[in-house]
């Protein structure tokens, strides 16, 4: 038959053809999207759609690179985003920006109304983000509902921040003078968040940097993309209801490119980057380049350190949540255990006994305790760790393995008879590996404590009140985060978040750290008629 046709009408032929096998290779594909299966249509509830646009400045688009969102517990492809191209970022800062001129001039009790709406907007899908951030994320059930309530509460927070924030009016030392301190926006937030927190660190940042009247442009980890559009989408809503620029919230999902762009442009006026110390202290060369203000949140490797007087009953359920939870893939997770020599063995017993109890599983499941590491490149960072730490010396007390099962599921693990000071114990593994210590004084346990690179978190489980003061102290606990008797993990919105040293030292959420988002500037004002000059001088 083929032989018959005339040149144009076989080459119609093949290419109709092609179209045909095309188009079925692309429905197949779209079938086998999670988003596409009657038990995940809830997805839809949230605005998403098999191909989502991961750009917002007002309007929607995405132009980029269209990227695959993965399920960690089975490596089912969920939905897709189109990611933005760099001319779309350069378009949303300008939009950004031009929404500042109006944004900025809304008193801040008023934009903490705005705030207040969006915290509403929030509960009423809190279910349903929280179970998207189990899917997309990994993270258990109650915890991904947990994160998305921590942005509820930071909006409850800066709602009544935003009726307060201001500097005092000081003493002059000069007749007829008053003294000043004026606080006001920087401008535009840019907010670069990690994979982990994809919810809750935008929401520290975006609620506090509204109130003092900034704007923000928000780009999330490539493999939480449907969290950031799902986030923004809510968000959006409310700028829209209230007749407001939606690119007061800007959204450009992308990869390293985009978060290059935001790290060198003059006209974002605070970074705030969440992410790891190797890629945080890229971005903090590129903004000191341009003499712009950042703010880091780094890498943790955090201790819990256990002293011979300690409420045992205390311990063992604050390790295993501190050192599993998330599957160890907080920044706050407790990576390195400290036991007194005369309590070592029998904590590190009961710590097996309750490693075993652990549920692994499907983290949408409620039952679930730990659920999968996030991608498969965690897995073999996992692995990895745990045969340096063989090698090191380290012996396996429980788990060391991947579990045999669809996903990126790997066993919970504790090791002891490593050095406080092996390589593998100074470096933070983002996976549930516990490094179980010896110890004998209170002295080498608090150098123990601080001899790491980052400076996160600790915490020491004591009834001695002058330890406890001394762990406070100047010779103490180096760490942002300084706990007692409490895990690692689990910091409350009300105060300052952050760390020390390799973990950058911004701070975020509670106590002053709205001061980030502004300067600051002191005003003089002479409103008498003479001129008098500070320290006496005369100048005539």
């Amino acid at each position: 038959m083929l032989q018959q046709l005339t040149f144009p009408l076989y080459r119609h032929f093949l290419l109709k053809r092609k179209i045909f096998v095309s188009c079925c290779r692309q429905t197949a594909a779209m079938s086998s999207l999670l988003i596409n299966q009657p038990e995940y249509s809830w997805l839809k509830d949230l605005g998403l759609k098999e191909e989502n646009e991961g750009v917002y400045s007002g309007t929607w688009g995405g132009k980029g690179e269209v990227v695959t969102s993965y399920c960690p517990a089975t490596n089912a492809p969920i939905a897709r985003v189109k990611q933005a191209t760099l001319e779309e970022y350069n378009e949303t800062v300008k939009k950004a920006k031009a929404a500042w001129q109006i944004w900025a001039d809304i008193p801040a009790p008023k934009r903490g109304e705005i705030v207040r709406q969006i915290g509403d907007a929030l509960r009423k899908k809190i279910k349903l983000l929280g179970h998207l951030e189990s899917l997309e994320m990994g993270k258990i059930l109650v915890e991904g509902v947990g994160e998305v309530q921590e942005y509820v509460d930071i909006c409850d927070y800066a709602v009544g921040l935003s009726r307060i924030i201001g500097g005092p009016i000081l003493p002059s030392e000069r007749p007829g003078h008053a003294l000043i301190e004026q606080w006001n926006p920087v401008g535009l937030v840019g907010i670069i968040t990690a994979f982990n927190f994809p919810v809750a660190v935008y929401g520290w940042n975006n609620a506090l940097a509204l109130i003092c009247g900034n704007v923000c442009l928000w780009k999330g980890a490539p493999t939480t993309s449907l969290t950031s559009v799902a986030v923004t989408k809510i968000v959006a809503q409310v700028l829209e209801h209230n007749n407001l620029p939606g690119a007061i919230c800007s959204l450009t999902c992308g990869g390293a490119d985009i978060g290059n762009a935001i790290a060198k442009d003059e006209r974002v006026d605070l970074v705030s980057f969440t992410g790891s110390t190797n890629v945080g202290k890229q971005v903090a060369l590129k903004v000191q380049e341009r003499f712009g203000r950042k703010l880091l949140e780094l890498g943790g490797n955090n201790a819990i350190i256990v002293f011979e007087d300690a409420d045992l009953s205390l311990v063992t359920p604050s390790v295993l949540f501190a050192a599993v939870g998330t599957a160890g893939q907080r920044c706050t997770t407790a990576r390195r255990l400290f036991l007194h020599e005369s309590i070592h063995d029998e904590i590190v017993e009961k710590l097996s006994k309750a490693y075993a109890q652990v549920r692994i599983g499907d983290p949408c499941e409620p039952d679930t305790l730990c659920g999968p590491l996030h991608t498969k490149q965690a897995v073999e960072m996992y692995l990895s760790a745990v045969e340096q730490a063989k090698c090191e010396g380290g012996t396996v007390v429980c788990g060391g393995k991947v579990i045999d099962r669809p996903g990126n599921f790997v066993e919970p693990t504790i090791m002891t008879g490593l050095a406080h000071d092996s390589a593998i114990v100074h470096k933070e593994t983002f996976a549930p590996i516990l490094y179980v210590i010896k110890f004998k004084t209170e002295e080498e346990a608090f150098a123990w404590n601080n001899e790491v690179k980052q400076g996160l978190s600790s915490s020491i489980f004591t009834k001695d009140l002058g330890r406890i003061f001394r762990w406070l102290g100047p010779k103490g606990s180096d760490c942002g985060l300084v706990n007692v008797n409490i895990p690692t993990s689990g910091a409350e919105i009300g105060g300052a978040f952050g760390g020390e040293k390799h973990t950058g030292g911004g701070r975020e959420s509670g106590s002053d750290s709205w001061k980030h988002y502004m300067r600051r500037s002191t005003c003089t004002i002479n409103y008498s008629k003479d001129l008098p000059l500070a320290q006496g001088i005369k100048f005539q």
